[in-house]
């Protein structure tokens, strides 16, 4: 790991434990424990060095969605490891975080969007015609529509003004919003693959 992945991972590990309120180069400096030097030879800004982290973020989550995806049996286990994966994502993040991403750092709140529509679409609809194919979704399903419906749900999630993070827990909405939607797209043959899951992996 170089120096600026080591930074970007420290910086991503302090901004989902504590969040996007204090973020200073004064703060940031201390945190990482790293001169101003080293600093402004890598990062422009403060909001240059979210987006970066955001971008460290996301190649770091693909990169684990090959590993998960690789293991997985059928195209039920494949959206229901990506499910236990967010989950998991959200519970160890602060609520704040997405909240004050979209508040105060709106172009890396953008590359989090665009990463969702760029590459998400494309692997949701992979994941559901494999699953047709397979015989453990329904046939009778619009791709293109399903495919979309999750993702506006994922939008519905992040939405601070639908789902204030100091009301609602996360990983609980995210919980009910997708297991049941899924559940629902399974032939029967899917839903007793999706019960074998479930038996096994803890939700």
């Amino acid at each position: 790991m170089t120096l600026k992945e080591t930074i970007l991972q420290e910086a991503l590990t302090i901004f989902k434990r504590d969040g996007l309120g204090n973020v200073t180069e004064a703060f940031i400096l201390n945190k990482l424990d790293i001169s101003q030097a080293t600093f402004r030879e890598i990062f422009k800004s403060i909001p240059d060095l979210v987006n970066q982290v955001m971008e460290y973020d996301l190649k770091v989550q693909r990169e684990e969605h090959k590993q998960l995806l690789a293991k997985s049996p059928n195209a039920v286990a494949d959206i229901m490891n990506l499910l236990l994966h967010g989950i998991n994502l959200v519970k160890k993040t602060n609520p704040l975080f997405y909240l004050q991403l979209q508040q105060n750092f709106p172009q890396a709140w953008q590359i989090g969007m665009e990463h969702l529509h760029s590459y998400s679409y494309h692997q949701i609809y992979d994941i559901i015609n494999k699953g047709i194919l397979e015989g453990n979704f329904r046939k009778d399903i619009n791709i293109q529509l399903v495919t979309k419906i999750i993702m506006e749900q994922l939008n519905m999630l992040l939405n601070p003004a639908l789902f204030p993070p100091d009301r609602y827990n996360l990983a609980e909405v995210f919980r009910s919003i997708f297991l049941y939607y899924l559940r629902g797209l399974c032939t029967d043959t899917g839903a007793k693959q999706a019960e074998h899951f479930f038996a096994h992996n803890q939700l």
